[in-house]
């Protein structure tokens, strides 16, 4: 029975993490052209990326649906090579982790990128470094608090998703259930003692985090 119980927890945290993971090396690469390269497109594909804090949770699963489904190109690509659908498995509900909560940390990774002095970007590379190493050694360590934050939103985030997880990955116990689809299982099933403990769980999770986040970003304005 605990087993049982703790399986959502342990599912969240996981997913949570590879989303979070996912998302900040998305978010670096987005953020990095938006503002230290200035591409050309960059209103176009900012607009793209923060489409997801936007749309209604039916809506992403759907089109995750649509993008990863049986009858689409990706679909058929990822059943031929890996022998089974994407759907409704733990991977999905990475995926749809990633998509939520992207947006948040890419906003974060900017703001850091956008702080951090051209001057001292421009003397680095006049001593000699290039592009990469002046990105590697002087913007992420300038940007670190922000980038910080920023994963903690998209953790907090990707934790939290239920919409689009429950189109697309489902809610199958033992396997893609998650604290979100737990608590509402447990809700339509009338054990709300149940959906108060998972509940209880992620809003403990999610005001450390949050804290966390806030006690960074009051060392950040010191």
């Amino acid at each position: 029975m605990n087993g049982d119980f703790f399986f959502p927890i342990q599912l969240s945290i996981l997913v949570a993490c590879i989303a979070a993971a996912v998302s900040l090396i998305l978010a670096v690469l987005a953020a990095y052209r938006t503002v230290m390269t200035g591409g050309r497109g960059s209103s176009v594909l900012e607009t793209v990326y923060l489409l997801p804090l936007v749309l209604p949770p039916s809506v992403l699963g759907f089109l995750l649906l649509f993008v990863f489904g049986m009858n689409s190109p990706v679909g058929q690509t990822v059943e031929l090579l890996f022998g089974q659908t994407i759907l409704f498995s733990k991977a999905a509900a990475v995926i749809a982790a990633v998509i939520v909560s992207f947006p948040l940390m890419y906003q974060s990774v900017k703001t850091g990128f956008a702080e951090v002095n051209r001057d001292i970007v421009g003397a680095s590379k006049v001593d000699g470094a290039s592009n990469w190493k002046a990105f590697y050694h002087v913007v992420l360590p300038l940007a670190k608090q922000s980038i910080v934050m920023g994963v903690i939103l998209g953790f907090t985030r990707a934790l939290g998703e239920f919409g689009a997880t429950l189109m697309f990955a489902g809610n199958i116990p033992g396997k893609t259930q998650t604290i979100s689809t737990a608590i509402y299982v447990a809700i339509e099933s009338g054990e709300s003692h149940l959906a108060w403990k998972y509940a209880g769980v992620s809003i403990g999770l999610s005001f450390l985090l949050l804290f966390l986040m806030k006690w960074l970003d009051g060392r950040k304005e010191r």
